[in-house]
This record gives C-alpha cells, sequence and structure tokens, in this order.
C-alpha cells in the first residue's frame, strides 16, 4: 500500500464510518434503540474502528516515513562520500602520482650507491602511501543501494569496516568483536578505524607473520581493543626509531581522544592495545 493510499484511508475510514452506522441506525434500528443512546453509541463505534484500523495505518504509515527519511540520509551520506572521494582523487592522488613520475626519473638519474637507496626508499613510501589513499577512495565510492539491509546493519559500523580491510590483508586475521557500535562518536570511529588499519599494515609489511587476531569487547565507559600477531616482533623501542612514524601517530591520535595505547611483546606475539577505562558495569 503506497502513502497517498494509507493518508487517504485514514482520512476516509472514520468519515464512512460514520456515514454508515448512521444509514443503519435510521433506517433499521430506530424502533430498537433510542436517539439518546444511538448518539452514544457513535463515538465509541468510531473509536473501536480506529483502534482496530487505524492504529495499524498509522503504524504503515510511521514505517515508510523511517523509510524515507533513511533513504534521505543514505543518499546525503553517499554524495558526501562521493564528493570526498573525488576530493582525494583530484587532490592527494594526482599529487601522489606526479611525485612517484618526478622519483622515477631521479632514480634514472642517480648514480651513487646512497642516492639510489634514498630513492628506493622514497619510492616505495610513495607507492604504499598511493596505495592507501585509493584505498580509501575505493572505501568511500560504495552503492548504497546494493545489499541494503546490509548497508543498515553492517557495512556502516565499525565492525564492518574493520572486516572490509582484514580482506585486503594477505595474512589471516581472526575477528572477536563485541562491542556496541554507538559506542563511539564518528570521530572516534574514524581515528580507531585508521590506527586499526595502519596495525594491520604493519603486520603486513613488517612483521612476516603469518596469522593475526583482532579483538574488541566492552561498552561505552569502558572498551579494550587488543591486535595480536605471531610475527618476529621487534628488538627495540619502537618509539625511539625515527622511520616509525605510522606508531608515533598512533599513539598521538589515542591520546588526543583521550585513549590509551600500548605497544608490546607478550611471548611470541606482538601485541598492540587500544583502551578506554572506566568502572564496568
Amino acid at each position: 500500500m503506497s502513502y497517498k493510499q494509507i493518508k487517504w484511508m485514514i482520512l476516509l475510514i472514520p468519515t464512512l464510518t460514520v456515514g454508515l452506522w448512521e444509514y443503519v441506525r435510521h433506517q433499521f434500528l430506530l424502533p430498537y434503540i433510542s436517539m439518546d443512546l444511538g448518539n452514544w453509541l457513535t463515538p465509541v463505534i468510531v473509536y473501536v474502528v480506529s483502534i482496530t484500523l487505524l492504529t495499524r495505518l498509522f503504524f504503515m504509515l510511521e514505517r515508510i516515513q523511517k523509510e524515507l527519511e533513511y533513504e534521505r540520509e543514505a543518499k546525503a551520506a553517499f554524495e558526501s562520500r562521493e564528493k570526498m572521494a573525488k576530493e582525494l582523487h583530484d587532490g592527494i592522488a594526482q599529487s601522489l602520482f606526479l611525485l612517484s613520475v618526478k622519483v622515477g626519473r631521479l632514480e634514472e638519474q642517480a648514480k651513487q650507491g646512497q642516492q639510489l637507496d634514498d630513492v628506493y626508499s622514497i619510492k616505495k613510501t610513495v607507492h604504499e602511501v598511493n596505495r592507501y589513499v585509493r584505498q580509501a577512495i575505493a572505501d568511500l565510492r560504495y552503492d548504497p543501494n546494493v545489499d541494503q539491509a546490509l548497508t543498515m546493519n553492517e557495512s556502516v559500523t565499525l565492525l564492518g569496516q574493520i572486516r572490509k580491510i582484514t580482506k585486503d590483508i594477505p595474512v589471516r586475521i581472526e575477528l572477536d568483536w563485541s562491542i556496541p557500535d554507538d559506542t563511539f562518536t564518528d570521530k572516534e570511529k574514524v581515528e580507531l578505524l585508521a590506527c586499526i588499519r595502519e596495525a594491520l599494515f604493519n603486520i603486513q609489511k613488517h612483521a612476516s607473520a603469518s596469522q593475526a587476531w583482532i579483538q574488541g569487547n566492552g561498552h561505552k565507559k569502558c572498551w579494550n581493543i587488543m591486535i595480536r600477531d605471531n610475527g618476529k616482533g621487534f628488538e627495540m623501542n619502537p618509539f625511539e626509531r625515527k622511520d616509525r612514524y605510522g606508531l608515533k601517530i598512533m599513539r598521538e591520535r589515542m591520546s588526543e581522544l583521550n585513549f590509551t595505547m600500548q605497544f608490546r611483546r607478550e611471548q611470541q606475539f606482538t601485541v598492540i592495545e587500544f583502551s578506554k577505562d572506566g568502572e564496568m558495569k
């Protein structure tokens, strides 16, 4: 039943009910029902009809209005993501491409071994950032009309985004997540997702791991996210190394949100942990 049909039925049913009752009362029931009793029965009959029929129609109307509101919000969100993806592509991605071309020319011109090593390092970094930006563009340009139920329930959640990232990492990852999505604000989701993505990319690039685990549990006041891998680990404090910008940025992100970040070695596992302390329920 369409939205317009429901509105017309809500308007017509009480009117038709009163008209039909008055016709029956005056044509057939006057010898049996007094005028005063008939006048009292009229609002009662309208009330009963409203409870049995109009309540259902109002429920259908509210459901349709919610669906329309969701479609408007989804469309607005999709347009915003498309705009952001376009800005990324036209700005950062194109700049990275030009930088990659220039590094390629510099590589051809480099003659000394140390210079060539520096060029290789720059080129590797540019390629990694370029891949990261293009992955972000691909994530932004999703179709909200494809598998709408999944989009409403999972794809836009932090857990759904983490699952998408794990599919792009060539390491077997086990995911155990029980944190409600409304635990985090939109800003916190963005920052946490960036840190989790960086942690998984580090596992892929540096750890030589065959297995990783992501575990999240807690609620709004107290939660914990732990990422473990069975890789080779580290020999010195990685925060003291000049080339480990990713870990330092992750720690700064967590500090700005008043969250805690820990990076440690536990037996044969490397562990990175994000948490918010509070009184457990």
